[in-house]
Order: structure tokens, then C-alpha cells, then sequence
């Protein structure tokens, strides 16, 4: 039976569902301190004192611990994956509201806590920079003096050393000669849109245990990048890789909260300090202040010919990436060669600029950027179907990028079903027939977006399949299963070349001294790359079962018993065959002036949504009466799970579009909660149909791909584009609230409401 397309329950469920499942949060160990974090409450400023006298003083407070102390144990203590410049504990400066000053250490975490409460701080405050627009514009407050980048990515070398500019990171492509084709387009179109602070809400925050031992140091963190996190803490400690242990148990959630390094660094250096077990836990308020996704000012400007044709698209577009640059470099730049859009365009210029504000940090956030990108062009593919009275679908038909044809970038499109989506999106929403308009106060309509994306490039993963003597299978990955079940798609790979049950095959994950390098689980690669790993070691696993074979004495081909083998080779069960396999995929960096690159991601995802939506004229509700998510999946590998995700993902894109912002008051976060911040529940989601084409990624482990993220692109623009054709009004702001509907109602009717008139 074939291992592929089998819809087996995910391999952990039984230890999630009864409770038995281990994370960071319930750990604990012998002589373990409990870390709570004092934080800054001005969004820029030069640290003058810091009064913790009392704190040091309370019973049951065993140290508190400030920048300058971690300094005298590791002397230059920045890290970050694209830039070093984020401190462990603020030194000299704080950069933005609810920035990590000090730390207090206590084996009761409750005391910890309430010795925060006593610490105090005085500041000479600076002027802040909020808006990513703004930070560019020349007189700006600068938020860091020098660019430093890190060095981890050979494309952003060339930053180190920039001085007075809060562009981290300047991304340019080009192709044709845009300036001419505008001059010759019969129609001109331009439009800005915008989107908001929001954050990752996995329910379980981020968590790190470190133990230090006699040269060496056990890190349990709730990370989705063990390999990373090894090699960021050996780097700041000047220690050997192998003196660092980092284990992953599950994790509830990351959706790129988890990646790279967050607490990890703080909970090593408070360790190290007191010479005890530290853990650091956050709380869901702290989240807030750690990572959230990049606000986008896109600016896009289209010229089309007289048949509708797109022969011109100039985008400019600016990412929030608050004060710490953590992936977001990467973001702007592997974002930025897809603000074209799935369109095939032969006059392309885009400017994608990372900036640096005082604001919390941005970084990866399902999709990496790409959903914000889909919300801007899909919006304004629909303005400009509308202006020339085209149907949107077609609009999108005549001027969709096929297989075959040039990217942007000038790799050609291969295995990427955009037509195909787009044609099944608008069957299943019966996008021939008319739908009712509605009467009354209510009215209807709908919308349709579409959005892709490249993976990331370059990046490595490696994989172990050990096959006992009994016939088990242990696979070791550094890939992290967070809920996205990848430990059963390892398991059903391994089991497809090694002709066994998926249920037979063990899945090791997340521990840096079992398993070999990963780059990371993110950007829906983990499918592609540690499943091409996975499936290279079972094959090498297989061919020396078959060469074993030879050896003693059995005849080629045979569908021979491992047990058998074992003990004719061993003379009893035991030994092992052991089968590595490692994937690096090809690539050719982009141009850096140009941005063309031949071969500039090894697959493509793709993605979109369909929506019908009622809104109530009268107060600007909007209620998603059906939303069709499909996505090219390649060959899937578990329907089940496969389907999961892509509802999973179009659900956390309503909540971006409909509800979810955070809310600042001079750079202080004022909804840091569940009571305020409103992510979707059971009685929010919409009817929903979530489908997989049927397709081929010719170089995916046995044709499959990743699917994580193909299902947040459509949505918002669906939405906000059914919104326009219900009701006629455009909304250009993220997130589309009843209250910015009605406004835009009340404005196209010249009756705009109070405080639209100052």
C-alpha cells in the first residue's frame, strides 16, 4: 500500500490530546530560577540609572541582572539572524516600549514578578520614529548609529557599515524599461495601501530552559530553529558548537514567532551569571513586545494597454520593521521580487525598503511578507478590472503568469499552478451566475485574490533513518513538528521508499546532539527540503538493506524479511543500517542591481481565496457568508492534515483582515491581551471549503510541496474586494473593521461622520 496520500492521524495526537505531550512551560529541574524581565516604558531614550536596590533586597530575590552585568560575561552581547543589534538587556539605549532592561532571578516566579514591580529606571528621552514612511525622510530620528549585519547571509554583506539611516535593507528589481512603457500605456493606475501591527498568538509563549553544566550547556527552548539557536548561542559564548545541547519538545504554535533566537540568549546568559538553571517564560502580554509582523506601506502604479494588458508595474513598498531587524531584511528582499504579482508583466521596477522604527520588533509571520504584499496588488488588480469594466476574473485570466514564462526575477516559472487556482477558485464560487445583490439595508457581494510565493533560498536540511534489526524505523530531523504534522509526513515519505506502514516509523525531532543541521522550520520548506532529506536517507537506508542483502547470500530483488537479514548477517537481532541523506538545492543569487537571477527559488507556492460577504449599510458590519480557499499543494502527501493547514491558515488571515490590530499610544502597546486583542473564535469563522488541485512539483519528494502559508494570500483581498462590489466603497487600511467600513459608506454619500470632517 502507498504511503503517499494516506490521511493517518498525526503521530503525536494520542500524547497532545491525553496531556502527556512535554513543553518548555511545565519543565522543571532541580535548583531552577524562574527569570521575570523589567522593561522599558519610553520608545527611545539613553539610559542614565537603573534602581534595583530594593528588588536585590526582597526575600526570596536570589540576583537581578542589567546589560552591564551580561557584558562582563560576553562582551559584546547582540545577536540577531540577519543583523547583530539586538542587545540580551538593553545597553546604553532603549529602543522601543517594552524593551528588555533588567531581569529578576527567584525560585518562586511570583516573587520575581512582584521585585519587577519595585525596579525603576530614568531616561533621557529622544524623539521616536513610528511610521515607516517617516523614517526614511531625511532629519528622521535615527534608531541605531551603524548597520551590522550579521554575516549568516552572504546578500547582506554589503550593509556593514552604513551610518544615519534607518534602511536596513535597500532591495531593487529590475526589468524592461518601465519609464517608456508608461509613456506608452493608454491607462495609468496608482494606489496605496496599508496594513497593521498584528501578532503571531501562538497559545503557547515563548519559553527557555538553560542548564549550564561543567563546559557545556542543555538548552530546552520552544524554538522552530534548534540549529540556528545552536549556533547563535556558541557564537555569542566564543564557544564550540558541540559544547551547546538544544532540545525542542513540541511546541503549541510558532507560525514564525519561534524562529531564529528570541528568549534563548537571555535565558544562557542568566544561566551562566548565577551558575543555575534559568528559565524564562513569557507571558502572553510579553509577546507583544517580542516579535509581531511588519506594517507595509505598498505603493503600486500600473500602465495597461488598450486590450487590458499589464505593460508597466512600479511598486514602492516600505516594511515596519521595528527596532531590532531580526529577519526582516530577508523579509523585504525575498518578498520584494513577488510585488509584481502572478501576473506576466515585461516592465517591472520594484523598491522594497526594511526600516527601522520604535516599534516592537517585526519578522517572519506566515507567509514571510507575501500577505501583505497580496493584499495591496490584488486590490488593485480589482481597481483596475473595475476602471476598465472587465470582469475580475477574466481581468486576472488575460494577464495571468503561466508556466513557461519569465518570472520578474527572470526564472522561469515551472510546477507553479496559478491558472489552475484561479479557475477553480472562481468554479467554486460559481462566478458565472449572478448573485443576489440583496435588498434593504443588507447588501452583497464578492471578490476573488490570488497570490504566490518563492521559497527560500538558499538553505540546507539533513536527515538520519536508522533501521533497527527489528524492522522499526527512527527518522532524526531538526525539523519541528508544531502542530503542522510534519513529523507524520517524514514518517510516510520514509515509509514509501522503505515499503513499510507510516505507523511503524518513529520521528526524533528537535535535539541538536541526535540530529543532523536544519535551516529552519519555516516558509513552508520543511515538506520540500527535509522531505527531499528524508526520503535521500531512506534510499540510502534501503540500498545498504539490499547491498546487506547480497552479502549474505540472498538473491537481488527478493521482498526479503529485515529480521531475517539481520540474523543471518549477525547471527542473531541485532545491529542497525543507518541512512543519511542531505538536500541543498540549487540557486543563482539575484543581480544585486537588477535583481534578475535565473533560478531564483526551487519551488513556488501558490495560493488564493474566493468570498462572498453581506454588509449592513447602516453600521458598516460585514459578515463572510462563504470563503473557498484553494492552493497547489503538488502531490500531497496526507490529505487530512494537508486540508487542516489550509483552512488553519485562510482562518489566521480573517482575523488580520476583519479584527486583529495592535493599538499604540506613543509607542506604548494598549491591547495587550486577549480581553482586547481579537483574534477569531469557533463563532467567527465563516462557512468554508478548502480544496487541493491536483499537481506535480517535479523536483518535491515524490512530487510534493509545501502548503503552511498558500491559503493566508487571497483572503484579505477577497474580502475587501467583495466589500467593493456590495456596497462600492474601497478600503485601503488594514484591518477592514465595521466602523472604517461605515466611514467610507458615510463619506461616498457626502455625509461623513464627525470626525472625518476635521
Amino acid at each position: 500500500m502507498s504511503q503517499m496520500g494516506r490521511s493517518i492521524p498525526r503521530l503525536e495526537a494520542r500524547s497532545k490530546v491525553t496531556g502527556r505531550a512535554e513543553y518548555v512551560h511545565n519543565m522543571r529541574v532541580p535548583g531552577m530560577l524562574t527569570a521575570k524581565i523589567f522593561r522599558s516604558t519610553v520608545a527611545h531614550g539613553r539610559i542614565l540609572s537603573i534602581d534595583a536596590e530594593e528588588a536585590r533586597g526582597m526575600e526570596g530575590v536570589y540576583a537581578v541582572v542589567t546589560g552591564e552585568d551580561v557584558r562582563k560575561i560576553i562582551p559584546n552581547p547582540y545577536f540577531g539572524p540577519a543583523f547583530h543589534d539586538q542587545p540580551i538587556l538593553a545597553l546604553d539605549k532603549v529602543r522601543y516600549v517594552g524593551e528588555a532592561v533588567a531581569a529578576v532571578l527567584a525560585s518562586d516566579p511570583h516573587i520575581a514578578e512582584a521585585a519587577v514591580q519595585t525596579i525603576s529606571a530614568e531616561y533621557e528621552e529622544l524623539e521616536p520614529v513610528f511610521d515607516e514612511v517617516e523614517a526614511t525622510l531625511p532629519n528622521s530620528p535615527i534608531v541605531h548609529d551603524e548597520l551590522k549585519p550579521a554575516g549568516t547571509f552572504a546578500d547582506l554583506k554589503h550593509l556593514a557599515g552604513r551610518k544615519n539611516t534607518n534602511i536596513a535593507l535597500d532591495y531593487q528589481l529590475r526589468r524592461g524599461d518601465v519609464d517608456k512603457a508608461f509613456a506608452a500605456a493608454v491607462h495609468v493606475f496608482e494606489h496605496e495601501f496599508r496594513t497593521q501591527h498584528v501578532l503571531h498568538v501562538p497559545l503557547e509563549s515563548h519559553a527557555s530552559l538553560a542548564i549550564p553544566g561543567e563546559g557545556t550547556l542543555t538548552l530546552h527552548t520552544s524554538s522552530q530553529t534548534p540549529s540556528f539557536v545552536r549556533m547563535e548561542i556558541a557564537r555569542l559564548l566564543g564557544w564550540p558548537e558541540n559544547r551547546v545541547h538544544v532540545k525542542v519538545p513540541f511546541l503549541g504554535g510558532g507560525y514564525g514567532a519561534k524562529v531564529y533566537v528570541k528568549v534563548e540568549p537571555l535565558a544562557v546568559a542568566l544561566a551562566l551569571i548565577v551558575r543555575r538553571p534559568v528559565k524564562v517564560a513569557l507571558t502572553m502580554e510579553e509577546q507583544f513586545y517580542t516579535i509581531t509582523k511588519h506594517p507595509v506601506t505598498f505603493r503600486i502604479k500600473s500602465g495597461v494597454d488598450k486590450d487590458g494588458r499589464i505593460t508597466a508595474r512600479k511598486c514602492d513598498v516600505y516594511w515596519n520593521g521595528g527596532a531590532y531587524a531580526d529577519i526582516g531584511p530577508r523579509v523585504a528582499q525575498k518578498t520584494g521580487f513577488t510585488a509584481p504579482g502572478p501576473y506576466d508583466i515585461d516592465n517591472v521596477s520594484i523598491d522594497s525598503y526594511e526600516v527601522y522604527t520604535n516599534r516592537p520588533p517585526a519578522g517572519a509571520l506566515r507567509g514571510f511578507g507575501v500577505p501583505q504584499l497580496v493584499w495591496a496588488y490584488e486590490s488593485h488588480t480589482d481597481l483596475i478590472a473595475r476602471e476598465l469594466g472587465l470582469d475580475p476574473v477574466e481581468y486576472r485570466r488575460k494577464n495571468i503568469l503561466r508556466d513557461g514564462r519569465p518570472h520578474a526575477t527572470g526564472t522561469i516559472m515551472k510546477d507553479a499552478g496559478i491558472d489552475a487556482v484561479l479557475d477553480r477558485i472562481a468554479e467554486r464560487m460559481n462566478w458565472s451566475v449572478a448573485i443576489d445583490r440583496g435588498t434593504g439595508r443588507i447588501k452583497r457581494g464578492r471578490g476573488i485574490g490570488i497570490g504566490f510565493k518563492a521559497s527560500i533560498s538558499p538553505t540546507t536540511s539533513g536527515a538520519i533513518v536508522n533501521v533497527s534489526a527489528d524492522g522499526s524505523v527512527v527518522i532524526f530531523t531538526n525539523t519541528i513538528d508544531m502542530g503542522q504534522g510534519s513529523d507524520t509526513a517524514m514518517a510516510q515519505l520514509a515509509a514509501e521508499v522503505l515499503n513499510i506502514d507510516a505507523e511503524k516509523v518513529k520521528v526524533v525531532h528537535g535535539d541538536t546532539d541526535a540530529a543532523p543541521y536544519d535551516m529552519g522550520t519555516l516558509g513552508s520548506r520543511s515538506t520540500f527540503h527535509m522531505g527531499n532529506a528524508v526520503k535521500l536517507a531512506a534510499e540510502d537506508a534501503r540500498d545498504k538493506l539490499v547491498a546487506l542483502a547480497a552479502e549474505v547470500g540472498l538473491p537481488a530483488g527478493t521482498n526479503y524479511d529485515v529480521q531475517e537479514l539481520f540474523r543471518k548477517r549477525y547471527g542473531m537481532r541485532a545491529g542497525n543500517i543507518v541512512g543519511v541523506g542531505s538536500y541543498v538545492p540549487s540557486y543563482t543569487p539575484p543581480d544585486p542591481k537588477t535583481g534578475q537571477s535565473a533560478n531564483v527559488t526551487p519551488f513556488w507556492m501558490v495560493g488564493g481565496a474566493g468570498a462572498e460577504v453581506e454588509v449592513d449599510t447602516e453600521t458598516g458590519h460585514v459578515r463572510v457568508t462563504k470563503l473557498v480557499n484553494v492552493a497547489d499543494g503538488g502531490k500531497i502527501i496526507n490529505p487530512k492534515i494537508a486540508r487542516t493547514q489550509i483552512s488553519g491558515g485562510a482562518i489566521m488571515q480573517l482575523g488580520f483582515t476583519l479584527t486583529e490590530r495592535m493599538e499604540f499610544d506613543g509607542g506604548q502597546v494598549t491591547n495587550a491581551s486577549f480581553a482586547d486583542y481579537k483574534i477569531p473564535g469557533f463563532r467567527d469563522v465563516p462557512p468554508m471549503e478548502s480544496e487541493l488541485i491536483a499537481a506535480n512539483q517535479e523536483n518535491g519528494p515524490f512530487g510534493a510541496k509545501g502548503i503552511g502559508e498558500s491559503a493566508t494570500f487571497g483572503v484579505s483581498p477577497a474580502i475587501a474586494n467583495a466589500i467593493h462590489d456590495a456596497v462600492g466603497v474601497r478600503l485601503t487600511s488594514l484591518p477592514i473593521k465595521a466602523e472604517a467600513v461605515l466611514r467610507a459608506l458615510r463619506a461616498a454619500q457626502g455625509n461623513p461622520l464627525a470626525e472625518d470632517e476635521e
